[in-house]
């Protein structure tokens, strides 16, 4: 069990659990969790944790295939700019792995924006709080428990 399940029990979720062998060779975890599950990579998404210019951390989950786009991400957060956070304030602001990063059961809630193409999709895997766990629900679900919003965060 991971504080990312714990959460989505709590609130009595509609979710999935997906496992899969991690190959700790993998250049990027989402793509691998992908093509492990035989899911297109536009329902998976990864979750970054970025920093504002005035300390501030925050949440992206976008698709795995895709770019978090700075300037729409400080926009959607009121900042002026963002950067990734640093890989230590990440595992303490969120108590996850890098590679096992889920937006659910952070030790801090911190503000969260999904992309809005996750409304495109009847349901999403993000991570489960560990590499080669995935948790399957609906974007909206995810949004509502998070009281995260929908913005356009990525390039393209």
């Amino acid at each position: 069990m991971t504080p990312a399940i714990d959460t989505a029990k709590k609130h009595q979720l509609d979710y999935h659990i997906h496992e899969y062998t991690h190959n700790s060779s993998a250049v990027s975890y989402g793509l691998e969790a992908a093509h492990k599950l035989g899911v297109a990579s536009v329902q998976v998404y990864k979750t970054l944790v970025v920093m504002a210019e005035t300390g501030l951390l925050a949440v992206a989950v976008l698709p795995v295939d895709k770019t978090l786009n700075f300037k729409k991400m400080a926009k959607a957060i009121r900042h002026k700019k963002v950067q990734l956070a640093d890989p230590k304030q990440v595992v303490r602001s969120t108590g996850y792995v890098l590679g096992g990063v889920s937006p659910l059961g952070q030790k801090k809630q911190l503000v969260t924006i999904i992309d809005s193409a996750a409304l495109k999709q009847t349901s999403i895997y993000v991570s489960a709080g560990r590499r080669g766990l995935e948790i399957e629900l609906s974007a909206l679900q995810l949004a509502e428990t998070l009281n995260a919003r929908f913005e356009d965060i990525v390039d393209g």
